[in-house]
């Protein structure tokens, strides 16, 4: 009876637990990290799968684009492009960042530091896509977002030899119009983009304030004469055939390897003098360009190509801030380059080489920039923003354009857009936007949980910590080696490898970490 009535209780307690709802786990699928990849997967296939290869237009485009990226890659990079990231790997470690936070900082007089930002291309003869690397040089070492927006939009339009050379062919009217609307254009644009992340921009400011600072290890001059002859080289190499063979200009080109031998000289005596690279190096490496420029005359980019790969060697075997140069030419090169050579064939797939076709037929161009229609500006506008152009010769093409019928509003919007906001620049500066964005959000996050700096903090070194303290206080470099008892080598490695193990690659960075986690006062 007993067993019975146990039987039916456990019948009973059974069929209670099946009728209880069991909580299914948590799915281990998470659709919120997968869908974008996924996405991007999935549109890569249906493109693939549906590629119009019979179509000659398609083939032709794929054709342009492969195209202009080898006549990029043969005539621009090693000319243009490389002295370029030297000179903004030069910038970012020898450049004073308080001299950039003087003139061109976030909390600068706004009339300096835009009036200088927005003229200081005219030395340079650079494209837009030159100019990337030098605005990301004076950007990482202290200047405002709104004058770095303006050097990058108004260098490219308003180099002396553009502004020469447009008033020349176009005539004197388009050439003002294009010098004072890149100016207009550049201050303008800054000004919305220090808008748009004003509160970067302050907290920028603000820790300039707690900026240490920084001992001169060289003469103003030193540097303005450095500078200069590394412009000297980029000038002199990239500087363009005329169309007549009479005239300064010219005359100039006739001699232009000859010029960039000079400045190459001078540049050699440079690091012997002021950057200690030995002496015998520097003979050995124009010994071998020399040899080279000799054995190969009517073929200078091999010679050229030599000198590049020389002072890479006599950067890297030279111990100090050599190296140091050379590891943020290499930054700059890594993260700019695939972005131009990106945009580089994008351009050539949709609009094709001068000349040629790329999806988009020529003949709508043609047909949508006649005459001087707000509807042509509003086109040649957008059309310009996608078209690629290198140092000057957008000033031939247009005025092939311009004797097609085009007017002269169009051409002025084409050359204002197509120097200053085609597909390549947009995309580093949209990428770089999103850097500041999300920088910006994550230390807002780390204010409000209290939670991120402590965190940050874990992963230094007590003698780390101790270099960061000093750091933040204001206390020079010198002044911290004495305090530690080692050399100033020392605390800029220690420096350095802050800077590495906190993902954090400016001084200001750093003095903003030290207040939030609690490691100085705000008020030191």
């Amino acid at each position: 009876m007993n067993e019975a009535i146990a039987i039916k209780n456990k019948v009973a307690t059974i069929q209670e637990d099946e009728e209880i709802e069991v909580e299914e786990p948590e799915s281990l699928v998470d659709w919120k990290t997968i869908w974008k990849p996924l996405a991007i997967i999935a549109a890569v296939f249906l493109a693939f799968f549906w590629l119009p290869i019979d179509s000659s237009r398609f083939t032709g485009a794929v054709i342009e684009s492969l195209a202009l990226a080898k006549w990029y890659a043969q005539e621009h990079v090693l000319l243009c492009l490389v002295p370029a990231f030297f000179i903004a790997g030069a910038i970012s470690v020898f450049v004073s960042q308080a001299a950039v936070m003087k003139y061109l900082g976030a909390g600068a007089n706004k009339v300096m530091s835009y009036g200088v930002a927005s003229v200081s291309g005219t030395i340079l003869a650079v494209c837009s896509c030159t100019v990337l690397p030098l605005f990301a040089g004076i950007w990482k070492r202290g200047a405002g977002l709104g004058p770095a927006i303006a050097f990058l939009y108004s260098g490219p339009a308003i180099n002396v030899l553009a502004i020469v050379l447009t008033a020349r062919i176009l005539g004197p009217e388009i050439g003002l119009a294009r010098a004072v609307g890149a100016v207009v254009f550049s201050v303008v644009i800054g000004l919305i983009m220090h808008l748009l992340f004003r509160k970067e921009e302050q907290a920028k400011a603000e820790a300039a304030l707690h900026m240490p600072e920084q001992e001169v290890e060289r003469p103003l001059w030193q540097n303005v004469v450095y500078f200069a002859v590394m412009v000297g080289i980029l000038v002199s190499a990239t500087w363009g055939k005329p169309d007549e063979s009479v005239g300064l200009w010219h005359a100039i080109y006739s001699v232009k390897w000859m010029v960039t031998g000079f400045f190459a000289i001078v540049f050699g005596v440079l690091l012997v003098k002021w950057f200690h690279v030995k002496a015998y190096k520097v003979v050995a490496a124009a010994a071998a360009v020399l040899v080279l420029a000799v054995i190969f005359p009517h073929e200078p980019l091999i010679a050229f190509s030599a000198g590049i790969i020389a002072l890479v060697l006599l950067l890297t075997t030279t111990r100090g801030e050599t190296e140091s140069w050379f590891l943020s030419t290499w930054d700059f090169a890594k993260l700019i380059t695939p972005l131009l050579f990106g945009g580089v064939l994008i351009a050539g797939l949709l609009l094709g080489r001068p000349g040629s076709e790329g999806l988009i037929p020529s003949r709508w161009v043609a047909g949508l920039v006649g005459g001087n229609s707000l509807g042509a500006n509003l086109f040649s506008s957008v059309v310009g923003a996608f078209m690629y152009f290198a140092t000057l010769t957008e000033v031939p093409i247009l005025d092939g354009l311009i004797g097609a019928g085009m007017g002269q509003g169009p051409a002025l919007a084409l050359l204002l857009a197509a120097l200053a906001a085609h597909l390549v620049r947009q995309s580093a500066l949209q990428r770089r936007a999103r850097e500041i964005q999300r920088l910006s959000e994550k230390r807002e996050q780390a204010l409000e949980q209290k939670l991120g700096s402590e965190a940050e903090l874990a992963v230094l070194t007590p003698r780390q910590k101790e270099v960061l303290q000093l750091m933040a206080e204001g206390h020079p470099t010198k002044e911290i080696a004495e305090r530690l008892g080692v050399s100033i080598k020392t605390v800029e490695a220690h420096r350095a490898n802050l800077m590495d193990r906190l993902d954090i690659h400016d001084v200001p960075g750093l003095v903003r970490l030290a207040v939030r986690s609690n490691l100085v006062s705000q008020y030191d």
